[in-house]
Order: C-alpha cells, then structure tokens, then sequence
C-alpha cells in the first residue's frame, strides 16, 4: 500500500469520523426543529421518529399569537432591543478601555489590566446577589436598565483582552505619523484605530449580541411584566407543570428563535474569522 493510498485511507476515517461527531452534537437540534413541525400530542409519542409523518403549521401558528393578548414578536422586539443596544454599549465601551490599556501609559495600569484578567475569572453567579440589591435600591428592578446599562461601562473583560491584543497587533509607527500629521488621541481613535479594527469589533459585537439574545437569567432577575419579557424568558411560558404544556408552539419559537443568530453569524462569519485569526498577532 502507498504513501498516497494510506493518505486518503487516513483523511476518509477522519472526515467520516468528524461528520459522525458532528451529526450526534446537532441532532438535539435537528430534533427540536422537525419536532416543532408535528402535533404537539404526538411529539413524545414519536420522539425517536426524527422526520414527522404529518406536516402541520399549527404549532407556529399557535405560538406567535403568545400570551395575554401579547404576540411573540413582541417579545422578538424586547430581545432585539435589548441585544443591539447592550451590544453597542459593550463593543464602544471596550473599544475605548483596550485602546487607552494598549496606547497610554498611566499609574495603576499594570493593576488594572491585572483586575480585568481577574474579572474573566470570576463566575457571574458570585456577584447576582450584591447586583441585585444594588439595583433595586436604584430601582431599575422590573425594567431594562439592569440588562444594559452596565455594558456601557465595560464590564466584560473578554471584549476588551480580545480587541487590545488586535491594537497591540497594529505597527506603533501609525501613532507617530499620527502625532506629526496633527492628531488628536480622540481623532486616532475614530480614523485609525476604529478603522483597523473592525474584524475585532465585530468579532466582539456578535459574540456581544449571542450572549444577550440567550441570556434567560439575568432577564428571570430583572424583568417582572409579562410583556417585557424578551424572548428567552418567554419561551418558559409555554411550559406549565400545573396544566398541560404546549410544546409544540414552544420547539416552534424555539426554532425561530435561533434565526437570528444564525444568520449573523453566517453573513458576518469571515469577520469573526479574521478576527479571532488575526488577534494577538504582533505587528
């Protein structure tokens, strides 16, 4: 057997391999879609039968009318609303912090950085707690505040690590013809530093926009009004352990929900690989 036999034997066994792999990690979700498409009293009943034997459009019918009188897109509107404004407010925030933590040299820095590291580490679980009574002293318990404002102060350090390995990547000449050409430091950022790091940026703003289209507890702690909640709180509504559940119209949601994502993800996808590719590379 040849060198060139034993190669496509080898990348034959590794393809099928990942394809399998890759198969058994998206059936859960290959599930829930076609689930969302059977009669929501025959899921269960056929849960190993992945293609349903019957058609029907009755789950999402029944699932975007809500609750209360409150359709679903309203609550795709609360989800929208509070992901791309806490998605701003996260990547200008970060954008300025890495910027002076990459550029400017000033006392307490080297801690600083240190504290940011540190706030990486830390579960957010261990400050739900203070935050909350923080907030409601504040009273912004039962509104959107909590779910954005604290973004706008860069409170992720994931964000930030990630876009000031991209400006140290950037030549420090740029700096220096920056000077000469008459710059001001709020004029290199938003010409040349913004400019350049646009893969960084939204690398950060899609990762930013995710987490907050996904996150059900801090929107659990926060928002008591039925018709604010965004749509990972109200997908729970359609599960009733005191009355029948309607499951159906929930894989429905469920399944419309992840449309967003998914498609920012696939048409901002070769930024998001430039950016985490070209991150930390040194200039």
């Amino acid at each position: 057997m040849n060198i060139k036999v034993r190669n496509g034997i080898g990348k034959t066994i590794y393809h099928v391999i990942v394809c399998a792999v890759g198969l058994i990690m998206i059936y859960p979700l290959l599930w829930m879609i076609f689930s969302s498409f059977k009669e929501t009293n025959t899921i269960f009943a056929t849960a190993g039968e992945l293609i349903p034997k019957e058609v029907t459009l009755e789950n999402y019918i029944n699932g975007w009318k809500g609750f209360a009188q409150v359709s679903f897109g309203v609550f795709f509107k609360n989800s929208l609303f509070i992901s791309v404004v806490a998605t701003i407010g996260t990547v200008f925030s970060s954008a300025l912090v890495a910027y002076s933590l990459s550029r400017f040299k000033f006392f307490g820095k080297k801690f600083l950085f240190g504290a940011m590291m540190i706030s990486m580490m830390l579960p957010a679980q261990v400050l739900m707690i203070p935050q909350y009574l923080w907030y409601q002293q504040l009273g912004w318990v039962g509104t959107y505040l909590p779910l954005i404002v604290p973004y706008f102060f860069a409170t992720q350090g994931f964000f930030i690590y990630l876009i000031l390995n991209f400006i140290d990547g950037l030549p420090r000449e740029l700096d220096e013809a920056a000077k000469i050409d008459g710059c001001s430091r709020y004029k290199y950022f938003a010409k040349v530093i913004i400019p350049l790091t646009v893969p960084a940026l939204v690398t950060a703003a899609i990762f930013s926009f995710i987490w907050r289209w996904d996150d059900f507890l801090s929107a659990l702690l926060y928002v008591n009004k039925t018709e604010k909640y965004p749509v990972s709180l109200a997908l729970k509504l359609f599960s009733d352990p005191g009355a029948s559940s309607d499951y159906g119209a929930m894989f429905a949601m469920a399944t419309l929900s992840i449309l967003p994502v998914t498609l920012i993800f696939i048409f901002f996808q070769k930024y998001l690989v430039d950016g985490i590719a070209t991150t930390g590379l040194k200039g």
